[in-house]
């Protein structure tokens, strides 16, 4: 059974340091057994960044509709696991006010790295918290799961206008803000008619690990990758500027076109 120490150990040694701006995709099953379980994992990575911004998101694409349509951020759940659940309610933790794809933080300028959201129309508009990581030169942790995972993959696509990935007509949603008003926020949600291209996101992988720009680690029992935002930013920009259908299909990247000597 895995200590909070265990965790933390864990993370250090794949090059996490606690005044990191540290965003982490999370699999609990993954971890195996904790001592004190979820709440001990994230006791680990409070306590450990409590110099840096430490972020979950607390995403509620699944659930947000036409119908169900007003996304209120002190009590909506986030449907991309029990870590980002449990965070989200936390003593001092600051959620964002995104009705699709809010963030929550935790440490030095979670105020206003969380603040803005509900005036963009995108899931992850370059000026709002997506587009921040890269300004803040933050670490994205994969614990446990892949870069299927990769909302922020999403964003470099969205700031590249890359075409047929969001929808054309946007849905008509509404957020509850901290002091109950109740806003407006048409969304041009995320959409393209070759499917998910989030599931081809991994084949980034190996062009990563090339350019240490992504590090293989295991925390507990899962197998993680810390990654770079910038580097994953400015590679993938530019394979994409090379092929914008780059994620339309899971077919590896050609070595040659990332290869460092040429």
């Amino acid at each position: 059974m895995y200590t909070k120490n265990d965790i933390i150990d864990g993370f250090v040694q794949m090059g996490g340091k606690p005044t990191d701006t540290l965003l982490i995709h999370s699999s609990m099953k993954a971890i195996g057994e904790v001592e004190g379980g979820a709440d001990t994992v994230l006791d680990a990575f409070m306590e450990y960044m409590k110099e840096g911004l430490l972020i979950f998101p607390t995403h509620t694409w699944e659930q947000m509709n036409d119908e169900y349509n007003c996304f209120d951020p002190k009590v909506e759940p986030s449907c991309v696991g029990i870590l980002t659940n449990l965070f989200r309610i936390r003593p001092g933790v600051i959620r964002s006010l995104h009705p699709t794809h809010s963030v929550a933080a935790f440490g030095k300028d979670a105020v206003d790295y969380t603040s803005g959201e509900e005036q963009f129309a995108t899931p992850c508009a370059r000026k709002g918290c997506w587009g921040k990581l890269y300004d803040r030169k933050a670490k994205i942790l994969f614990l446990g799961c892949s870069l299927k995972r990769n909302t922020y993959l999403h964003g470099v696509e969205e700031w590249n206008q890359i075409p047929n990935r969001l929808m054309e007509t946007p849905r008509k949603l509404k957020v509850v803000t901290y002091d109950g008003r109740v806003i407006d926020r048409p969304m041009h949600g995320h959409h393209s008619t070759v499917g998910d291209v989030s599931q081809n996101y991994d084949k980034m992988l190996e062009p990563f690990l090339h350019y240490n720009i992504a590090k293989k680690g295991r925390i507990g029992d899962a197998e993680s990758v810390l990654c770079d935002a910038v580097g994953m930013a400015e590679l993938t920009t530019k394979l994409l500027q090379k092929e914008p259908k780059l994620f339309d299909d899971g077919e590896s990247v050609p070595f040659a076109w990332y290869r460092s000597d040429i």
